[in-house]
């Protein structure tokens, strides 16, 4: 049985944070939630677009721009492999953001992360092409991929922690899902910005100069999401440890590294909750990344075809994320995350067998089944993996065990199917590999305790 979090002893925080009475600040912090939730969801939205663009392009122009091959296989493969790339720096940025976001602020870890993000984004739609720069250009495009990724790696955490440590009782999973309509919608806004382009400037000149407009589109964003995220308070219970902590004789030890914290006393609880994670992230990853790919290059399906049924799922996604996450904070976490895990594990093969059909209806309509089943998975994780860890590594833990889902089941699934595709030629292969990571994240549910009832205080 996973470590149940402790509710004895004072909360810790970093030196240098508030420490401002807690009867001061949490009426005024409660009654800040819904514009603290709203603030979340910008920031995410802006960073999942900036990462969406990137594995969009990634399906359509930078194997050939920057890893030019005779072989597309090669190409595929090598630009997928700047996707992942991103991904290994992820935890870089749980330790760096998740420090920063435990020891000094939730807020000042999100406004890092998204300028960041940012400031990496634009820079990709500025490289040269292996043409112009040589190998230099491919050095650059994983450069800037790590410095994405590392922003990631302390997004996710801060953005549904600050909404769930705002949130009023018996209202946390509402709260904290509501960033996790993010990554949903940034993938829709960069295809509102992708499809258009490509429209008006071509495939060709898609491929030769349009491909940069989605990248340097994001300076607008981000200047927007940090106007945004600059304007919320801090969260209470963060103020509340921070006040504790001021109080206290001398900070805890401990505290001055919450990662190793973590690890040293909940290395259980953390790899439980990766696994309940990985199963929706490989769902996630293969339908709005690698599938763009794999149905036009390997299927001959359009590419608007693809994309339109990935918007039309990830938009019916959206539209249940609150409702599921509302009935989470009725019935509990598991329960809902259960369903959502059995039905990932039944609909998988038949979703990626849909692209056999080449039919746009059944595409379309096996796709919206398969992203409203990993809503049932994906809103209620944004409360239930912060509910795993006490306050002090609360920003730590979440992110670890979020990111590292991530990595493992969605930022090396475009790699792995692609090779997996390479010898066993068939989209049935797709719904056994996420199937069989679905199946993981049920086991890891089913082993795990419900943590609705959780004191979020403490």
């Amino acid at each position: 049985m996973p470590e149940s979090p402790s509710k004895t002893g004072p909360e810790t925080a970093g030196p240098g944070a508030a420490a401002s009475p807690p009867s001061a600040e949490k009426p005024a912090a409660r009654t800040e939630a819904p514009r603290v939730a709203a603030a979340s969801l910008v920031g995410t939205t802006i960073e999942y677009y900036d990462f969406a663009v990137y594995g969009t392009a990634s399906a359509l122009v930078l194997g050939p721009a920057f890893f030019p091959s005779g072989n597309p296989t090669v190409s595929s493969l090598a630009a997928f492999l700047t996707f992942a790339a991103a991904f290994l720096s992820r935890p870089l940025g749980v330790v760096l953001f998740g420090t920063i976001g435990d020891r000094l602020g939730r807020r000042q870890a999100l406004v890092a992360s998204l300028l960041l993000m940012g400031v990496a984004t634009v820079g990709v739609g500025l490289l040269p092409t292996y043409e112009t720069a040589g190998l230099l250009a491919p050095v650059l495009l994983v450069t800037l991929r790590l410095l994405q990724g590392l922003s990631m790696g302390g997004e996710w955490g801060g953005a549904v922690l600050l909404a769930a440590e705002h949130a009023p009782p018996g209202r946390r999973a509402l709260y904290a899902s509501v960033p996790q309509a993010g990554p949903s919608l940034g993938f829709l806004l960069s295809s509102a910005v992708i499809l258009p382009t490509l429209h008006i400037a071509g495939r060709d000149g898609f491929a030769d100069w349009a491909w940069r407009i989605p990248f340097l589109l994001s300076t607008v964003l981000v200047v927007i999401g940090l106007w945004v995220r600059t304007t919320v308070s801090e969260s209470p219970v963060f103020r509340d440890a921070a006040h504790r902590t001021a109080q206290a004789p001398a900070p805890a030890p401990e505290s001055r590294f919450p990662l190793a914290t973590l690890l040293k006393r909940y290395p259980g609880r953390l790899l439980l909750g990766t696994g309940a994670a990985i199963g929706g992230s490989a769902v996630y990853y293969l339908t709005i990344v690698y599938s763009l790919s794999y149905g036009p290059k390997q299927l001959g399906i359009p590419q608007n075809t693809m994309l339109t049924a990935a918007s039309i799922g990830a938009a019916a996604g959206i539209a249940i994320t609150l409702p599921v996450a509302r009935l989470s904070d009725r019935i509990g976490r598991r329960p809902v995350m259960l369903a959502g895990a059995v039905g990932c594990v039944l609909w998988a093969v038949p979703m990626y067998a849909s692209l056999s059909s080449r039919d746009a209806w059944l595409i379309t309509g096996a796709y919206t089944v398969g992203l409203m089943l990993l809503a049932l998975m994906f809103s209620p994780v944004a409360a239930f993996l912060p509910e795993l860890f006490p306050a002090r590594l609360r920003y730590s833990g979440a992110s670890a065990a979020f990111i590292l889902a991530n990595t493992l089941g969605g930022g090396f699934a475009p790699l792995v199917a692609t090779w997996l595709n390479s010898r066993w030629d068939s989209p049935l292969v797709l719904g056994f590999y996420t199937g069989g990571l679905c199946l993981l994240s049920l086991l890891c549910l089913l082993a795990l305790p419900e943590t609705r009832d959780h004191e979020f205080d403490t």
